[in-house]
């Protein structure tokens, strides 16, 4: 049985978490989010706390041992989400590399021949700050904002050369030498 699982999920004031029997519907200070009910599980709610228990005995049911974890990481990331949000920050290091926002568009300036255009999906939002080279993406789904932000660092991945390109906040790049620097002892 899952550790994390069995651990309730803390519902925080000023967020309401109701079950209609097919959806939990969490709502918060920052927007609304739903979770699919999984039939293999009961969601009991008292106490300001949640908990996810599993209707089948999951030492025998493969399929839900491996989900039961997951089902509880997930509603918890929406309660997080809805009460907090989530926010992942990018930086465009490298001469001329500029975005600019044009309505749920991010128009990204990156070396190449043509200016990137990357659209917002519903549901995240984004802004550009800090002389265009600062890119802000927050939203209430972690896994929308971190699967936008992961696109938007896809267009240029940061390179270990010269050490340009879009790269998390948090990220380091590891630099690497140079032909000059690496054959200098040769011949």
């Amino acid at each position: 049985m899952s550790r994390i699982g069995r651990q309730p999920v803390k519902i925080p004031s000023g967020v309401k978490v109701t079950n209609d029997g097919k959806l939990l519907k969490i709502e918060g200070t920052k927007g609304k989010a739903e979770h699919v009910i999984n039939n293999k599980f009961d969601y009991k709610i008292e106490n300001n706390e949640l908990n996810v228990v599993p209707r089948v005995n999951v030492e025998k049911d493969k399929a839900a041992n491996a989900q039961f974890g997951t089902e509880r990481a997930v509603i918890a990331n929406k309660v997080k989400g809805v009460n907090e949000g989530y926010v992942k920050t990018l930086l465009l290091k490298g001469v001329g590399y500029r975005a600019q926002m044009q309505g749920t568009k991010i128009t990204m300036a990156m070396g190449f021949s043509h200016p990137v255009v990357f659209e917002i999906p519903a549901g995240v939002k984004a802004e550009v700050t800090e002389n265009q080279t600062k890119i802000t993406v927050t939203g209430i789904d972690k896994q929308m904002v971190g699967e936008t932000a992961a696109k938007l660092r896809k267009v240029k991945p940061p390179e270990p050369y010269q050490g340009k390109g879009i790269m998390y906040d948090d990220e380091r790049v590891r630099r690497k030498a140079g032909k000059s620097a690496a054959g200098a002892k040769g011949k």
